[in-house]
């Protein structure tokens, strides 16, 4: 009953993972037959190449930073959506929509807000009198632009999340919290917040691993520009693959990228679990 997942597994999984690895040690260009090995030539390229430094803080910035938003933001319209009003569904169908949209689209819809000739938000300025800047060309303001656009996309993944722990909460306890003269403040960091643990861990989770991964919306609004400024290593493996032809690098790159998921993705679950067993 295994075997078709594990042949499926090993086909499009484990087989692409080792083949990658074995290009990092080459010279390949990704379009020719033959190719050379280089050992750890393309590893040590990676300690010379003075783009690399600002490309993983770039990456840990668009994981870490979308993580943190989505979840408070997530949390915070799981807590008002488990309220009694009569308008929830719709506030839930609103914040959940953009998650269904292509990430691509997505970028391509805010870029039309932000770009500097003809985008709304400069016009907007231009209307009041103002000199916009030249947002996505600043590399800074461009990363922590689509750090929003990624937690505006995906804020509703948490909230569904979070909106299920919620049902998970005896009312009991907000009874009891309730008869003893608990405050709002009280009631949620003595009860909802340590009783969504196992929400928190698997909202954190996928949160982190996704936006450590961002490629689209980086495409699709900058383009990794101006220059490198903007990219993520998603993005520049994509380019040094395509555009450049450097298959071999873009491989080292990409397994660097597998590491850091991997070490970040563990010591976030393991100190989540550990919350969760300590409460």
């Amino acid at each position: 009953m295994y075997a078709p997942a594990v042949v499926l597994f090993a086909l499009f999984v484990f087989y692409p993972f080792a083949r990658g690895i074995l290009i990092s040690f080459t010279d390949w260009d990704g379009y020719s037959g033959g190719f050379h090995l280089v050992a750890l030539d393309q590893y040590r390229r990676m300690f010379t190449d003075k783009n690399v430094l600002n490309i993983i803080k770039n990456t840990f910035i668009y994981g870490l930073g979308s993580t943190l938003f989505q979840n408070i933001l997530g949390m915070a319209y799981a807590i008002f959506l488990d309220q009694k009003i009569k308008s929830r569904e719709l506030v839930k169908t609103v914040v959940y929509l953009p998650v269904i949209i292509s990430q691509l689209i997505m970028g391509y819809i805010w870029y039309f807000f932000f770009q500097y000739a003809g985008g709304v938000i400069p016009d907007l300025l231009r209307a009041l009198g103002k000199d916009p800047p030249d947002f996505l060309g600043i590399g800074p303001v461009a990363v922590a632009i689509m750090t929003f656009v990624n937690t505006y996309q995906f804020m509703g993944v948490s909230m569904v999340i979070y909106a299920a722990g919620l049902q998970t909460i005896s009312r009991d306890y907000y009874e009891a919290a309730d008869m003893d003269g608990a405050s709002g403040y009280m009631r949620f960091t003595k009860i909802t917040f340590p009783l969504l643990a196992p929400s928190i861990t698997v909202s954190v989770l996928y949160n982190l691993i996704y936006g450590l991964k961002l490629f689209d919306v980086i495409r699709a609004m900058t383009n990794g520009g101006p220059g490198y400024a903007s990219h993520s290593l998603s993005s520049v493996m994509y380019e040094l693959y395509f555009a450049r032809q450097d298959a071999g690098y873009a491989a080292a790159l990409g397994n660097v990228m597998f590491l850091i998921i991997a070490v970040v993705s563990l010591v976030a679950l393991f100190s989540l679990r550990k919350r969760e067993m300590s409460i």
